[in-house]
């Protein structure tokens, strides 16, 4: 189509508008920008939107051509014309030229930033991740042997504070964050269980140390979520150094509301949601959980593949230690022993090598705990977020959607009330107060339509955070490789060091590996000959 226009048949007003909006860099046209000029005409929005798809653009600009034949368009439109490209083929004058004010207040076009909509969430994983860091340590318990409570040092990164915290204030600031945000991903908390026994019990240590990942979990997720980590609710959890810190949270959401309440687009959320949002959520919805369905056996995997190193290191101390039995022996040699016989010399060396195997048994036990920190801590991070997706989808089908539906089942039944009262006259105060019962469930209706709107945009917004955090796999397979890594080459140390001893041990051929002791050809098992002395 831009075949009916070339830059020799146009005004020289369009090369004019041409050099004001177009990009220095590429001498194209932005088509944010086309869209500012296009929105400054005098035209009705139905006849824009008409010039706008008529007007060809790749890769989010327009060429040359493609604006003198949008300018023609415009033109002829503001003539009153309809706007088509076959308007432009049959056009046999000059072009006419569009009334688009002063060539200095179309420059400003191309100097005004691009507006994103807001339903977008450009953020990157590095931002997210970057917004905070939240460390939450346990306090050791002064109150004897018998556990009272336990509590926990908060420090933020972002607020360079530390803060003190009981259980009991986290499950306050979760009920209120899930009020507040009832419509984003909000973490889960830890189970709350009575502690019972005592602080040396080995049981109640792995519970309280598990609960303490988990809190640090949700707190890191909350503080670097990009709607939670600017909230009043969330800065006074975090920074707030009083006794009273229950009483000041609720204060803070009191201030507040719900976010639907404070949100500035709360009740124009439907203008921003794409056509096909239905469809969009439930392929992303169904994505999700394949993932999430993936990784819980990723991290079972991961889990008892810690566990392995740990058990590792306790065979390896163990194995050691037997030999060190072995070799603190001090009953004498039996006479009826060859005069030859070296055990005598042989089991004290044995005892010097529970030192090389006590080593790796440390350096398998720093395995597994690297294993948990860098591997599978990471993998219940990435868990609980998709969870919270998971949870917050459920909220909005069995939230806003149920309600929604209850009251239009409601209103309904009212409304056949109210055709029953019209057809036998009722008392008139019965009919008055039925009427103003219809009104307000009309209002309550139309509130949780707009509500189901806000929750759908959140939900849309909350989908791209989860794909924004996807890269996260990438740094939990690192994670992996580069602890199996360290693991197998520090351990590869420590048994390369252990083979000179092995020389010193048994001369010769060091036990390793001997004729005597290999697989014979064409056999699968190991056999070991005796040689007659």
């Amino acid at each position: 189509m831009e075949g009916d226009i070339n830059e020799g048949s146009v005004p020289p007003y369009y090369r004019e508008v041409y050099e004001a909006i177009c990009s220095k860099k590429d001498e194209r046209v932005q088509i944010e920008v086309f869209q500012r000029l296009l929105s400054s005409t005098d035209l009705p929005s139905s006849v824009q939107n008409q010039i706008a798809e008529h007007v060809d653009h790749k890769d989010g600009f327009l060429s040359k051509l493609s604006l003198y034949k949008a300018l023609a368009l415009i033109a002829l439109a503001q003539q009153g014309k309809q706007p088509s490209p076959k308007l432009l083929e049959n056009y046999i004058q000059e072009f006419p030229k569009p009334q688009l004010g002063e060539l200095k207040d179309l420059q400003a076009l191309r100097m005004q930033p691009t507006q994103e909509s807001p339903l977008v969430v450009s953020q990157t994983l590095a931002q997210l991740l970057e917004r905070d860091s939240v460390q939450v340590e346990l306090i050791p318990e002064k109150k004897g042997l018998f556990l009272k409570h336990v509590e926990y040092q908060i420090t933020s990164q972002r607020f360079q504070i530390s803060v003190y915290r009981r259980y009991s204030d986290f499950d306050l600031f979760h009920e209120l964050l899930l009020q507040r945000f009832a419509y984003r991903m909000v973490p889960a908390l830890p189970p709350k269980r009575m502690l019972k026994g005592v602080l040396t019990s080995t049981s109640e240590r792995e519970f309280i140390e598990g609960r303490r990942r988990a809190l640090r979990r949700f707190i890191n997720l909350v503080a670097r979520h990009p709607f939670f980590s600017e909230d009043e609710l969330v800065k006074t959890f975090l920074t707030f150094n009083g006794s009273d810190v229950q009483n000041k949270l609720r204060d803070a959401f009191k201030k507040a509301g719900d976010e639907f309440m404070t949100c500035k687009i709360a009740t124009q959320a439907k203008e921003y949601l794409p056509a096909d949002i239905q469809a969009q959520f439930a392929s992303s919805r169904e994505l999700i959980r394949n993932i999430l369905n993936s990784f819980h056996k990723l991290r079972d995997r991961a889990e008892k593949m810690a566990e392995r190193s740990k058990e590792n290191a306790t065979d390896l101390l163990m194995f050691g230690r037997e030999l060190s039995t072995v070799g603190s022996d001090v009953l004498p040699v039996p006479a009826l022993a060859s005069a030859s016989s070296t055990w005598g010399v042989l089991r004290q060396s044995l005892k010097g090598l529970s030192v090389e195997f006590a080593l790796l048994a440390d350096k398998a036990a720093q395995q597994g705990r690297r294993e948990e920190d860098d591997v599978v801590e990471k993998l219940n991070l990435f868990l609980d977020l998709l969870q919270s997706y998971k949870d917050l989808c459920e909220r909005h089908e069995k939230g806003v959607l149920h309600e929604h539906q209850r009251a239009l089942q409601k209103y309904s039944v009212m409304r056949r009330q109210m055709m029953s009262a019209t057809v036998q006259p009722k008392e008139q105060v019965s009919v008055e107060q039925l009427e103003s019962r219809i009104v307000q469930q009309e209002n309550a209706i139309m509130t949780m339509e707009l509500r189901n709107y806000f929750s759908l945009f959140c939900l849309h917004q909350e989908t791209q955070l989860i794909f924004t955090y996807l890269p996260i796999t990438s740094h939990i397979l690192g994670a992996f490789v580069n602890s199996q890594i360290q693991g197998h080459r520090e351990m590869g140390e420590v048994w390369n060091d252990l083979r000179p001893k092995l020389s010193c041990l048994f001369g010769g051929n060091n036990g390793i590996p001997s004729p005597l002791l290999m697989p014979q050809k064409g056999s699968t098992k190991t056999t070991v000959a005796f040689s007659s002395s």
